[in-house]
């Protein structure tokens, strides 16, 4: 990847000596029943959280949950409805000068100068927030080197790939050293394999540079790389904990079948076995303990004839449907429902 990586440069930017000091408590982000809402619209319904110095924290959930409302809220660009939230120790919304100064921030969707090459779209960054001239050029090599792009700087942005600029919009919000970095759906769509490029970027970025990552994400693969996650649905968060312990909450394993009437098996799972069991996607999913010993059992007394079956240890998605009652791709589809038949939404969509 070229030549050995500089050494770290630090600097800051002068705040306004006026402005109140930062919370002395140890969280990076901390949100206290954080509402937003457009007209008759809830988006963000009473949220709490707090999230650790040097914690990779995911927001999961379907669009439309309101998950980048909520990204939105703590970068300063939306402003509460009611509530409170406090970013690298400022208010969001008294002290939104002193929160930019220490956040970094990726969009879903791209907003690189395409003519600009890849070290003027840095430079210019470093510009709008004030980066000592000085400690430019080292870290500007710093970072591009960090996500792999040193020796494309002097190549027009037009020219790389998707995976690329999403690398440099990375090593970007990365530019001026935050203290928190906010990436808004980083991978939305790119390929499995990019998406796996990104985040070992993620993780090695996070060794370097001691950051605290806040990142929404409706992949529940990519939920897995967090320290711990929120699961969003709706505007509200059903359930925070890590990975692993949402998992094992749980406890079940996830069976799923398909039939030739999935509206009489759901009946007849629930009167033989006392199982509440859903349908989506056209297959029937329901929880037992040992799911693999139950199998048999099934077979052997279940009238209706099943076509397939499969059984699977809890996953996010598991997770997602026993506090939620619905699948990921459900959720999305009912938020994408809400949205169409949403005059007021319709319109916002269009500005």
């Amino acid at each position: 990847m070229g030549s050995p990586p500089p050494s770290t440069v630090s600097f800051s930017v002068t705040s306004n000596p006026q402005m109140a000091g930062p919370r002395t408590d140890n969280s990076a982000i901390e949100v206290i029943d954080l509402y937003k809402r457009y007209g008759d619209l809830a988006a963000v319904q009473g949220i709490s959280l707090i999230v650790a110095p040097g914690e990779t924290f995911g927001f999961l959930g379907p669009n439309g949950a309101g998950k980048s409302t909520t990204i939105k809220m703590l970068c300063t660009l939306v402003v509460p409805t009611s509530g409170t939230a406090h970013v690298a120790g400022y208010d969001v919304v008294t002290e939104r000068n002193e929160v930019r100064r220490r956040i970094g921030l990726v969009f879903q969707d791209t907003t690189l100068d395409d003519y600009l090459t890849a070290e003027e779209n840095l430079r210019f960054h470093a510009d709008l927030y004030g980066v000592p001239r000085v400690a430019v050029k080292i870290r500007l090599q710093q970072v591009m080197e960090m996500v792999g792009l040193w020796d494309r700087r002097k190549s027009e942005v037009k020219t790389f790939s998707g995976g690329m600029k999403r690398r440099l919009e990375i090593g970007r919000g990365l530019l001026h050293a935050p203290r928190v970095l906010f990436l808004d759906e980083p991978t939305v769509g790119l390929d499995p394999q990019t998406r796996s490029h990104i985040w070992n970027y993620i993780h090695g970025l996070r060794k370097r540079e001691d950051i605290t990552i806040f990142l929404t994400t409706h992949y529940m693969d990519e939920a897995e790389n967090c320290d711990r996650i929120a699961i969003i649905d709706n505007g509200q968060i059903v359930a925070v904990d890590t990975p692993e312990a949402l998992k094992a909450s749980i406890g079940k394993d996830r069976v799923e079948i398909q039939t030739d009437n999935n509206i009489d098996a759901i009946a007849a799972l629930k009167d033989r076995f006392g199982l509440d069991a859903t349908e989506s996607e056209g297959a029937i999913t329901f929880h037992v303990n040992g799911g693999e010993q139950f199998v048999p059992l099934l077979f052997s007394e279940f009238l209706i004839p099943i076509r397939s079956v499969r059984v699977a240890r809890p996953t996010l998605d598991d997770v997602f449907m026993n506090y939620t009652g619905r699948t990921i791709r459900d959720a999305e589809a009912s938020a994408g429902e809400r949205m169409s038949t949403n005059p007021w939404m319709r319109a916002r969509n269009r500005r």
